[in-house]
């Protein structure tokens, strides 16, 4: 990758300047989904709701022929401004072309689901767009009883249970391979520190948002980090980063914190 984007081992790229610095919630997802994407040879992958699409950035770099769906034009915006800045090409679209069903060895969506009233459909569609054997690797906001002010504000219908959704992925016709509850315990502290700022700023202003404003800005949003970033990319705070990845990777199969990652599989 080219230095015009910040590239760091642990925190992956970032591109201050543009006002897109990673989260630490991002990081945790992030770390865990390269691991199950280690071993993924390269190939035509399409990302859901990527927002900025750094992680097709750090996947165009390993080889993959990369695709954003992405309905905000925010985000659409930001993914070509950092294509300009990293030289390598995503092709970017708002809709989905008609000629994607069984087209792609990898779909993923990361933290969309629970943005979509029809989960149901809308997994069925995305299974539909994979190739037969192809793998759909997808994260959500884990239990209901955690719903807060931050879902509000970004425009989630819902948080899951792990049985819901994979009965609901099962229901679209694939083949459950792996499930873990990623972010304990940084990212449980992180996203209630994030509600009680939110709710704070509810109640302050009176005015909770539309929808699918919260919606496009969820993806890219990063005011709230950037003042941060420089302490996070600090020794102590890559220490306590690391640390953060150590007892994530050790709690994983427990219930423990805020997020689900899944990967399933279509038949062949």
């Amino acid at each position: 990758m080219t230095n015009l984007l910040v590239q760091d081992a642990l925190l992956g790229p970032a591109a201050p300047e543009l006002g897109w610095v990673p989260a630490p919630r991002y990081l945790l997802r992030r770390r865990r989904i390269l691991r199950q994407l280690r071993d993924v040879t390269p190939g035509d992958v399409v990302e859901i709701g990527s927002g900025a699409g750094m992680l097709l950035q750090e996947l165009a770099e390993r080889g993959h022929r990369c695709h954003a769906l992405e309905t905000s034009a925010q985000a659409r915006t930001l993914i070509q401004a950092l294509c300009e800045k990293s030289g390598y090409s995503i092709e970017v679209h708002q809709t989905a072309p008609q000629d994607w069903t069984g087209r792609f060895p990898m779909v993923m969506a990361f933290e969309v689901l629970e943005h979509i009233e029809d989960d149901r459909a809308a997994l069925r569609q995305w299974a539909s767009w994979l190739a037969p054997g192809g793998t759909l690797l997808i994260s959500v906001p884990a239990h209901p009883r955690q719903w807060n002010a931050a879902d509000v504000w970004a425009g989630h219908f819902r948080r899951y249970r792990r049985n819901e959704l994979v009965g609901l992925v099962e229901a679209a016709g694939l083949r459950l391979e792996h499930t873990e509850c990623f972010g304990f315990p940084l990212g449980n502290l992180t996203e209630r520190v994030q509600a009680r700022g939110v709710a704070r700023a509810f109640r302050q202003s009176g005015d909770q948002g539309r929808r699918q404003d919260n919606n496009d800005r969820s993806g890219i949003e990063r005011g709230h980090v950037l003042r941060w970033y420089p302490l996070l990319r600090s020794v102590p705070g890559k220490a306590a980063l690391h640390t953060a990845f150590v007892l994530q990777a050790m709690f994983n199969r427990l219930p423990l914190g805020n997020g689900y990652l899944l990967r399933a599989t279509r038949p062949l």
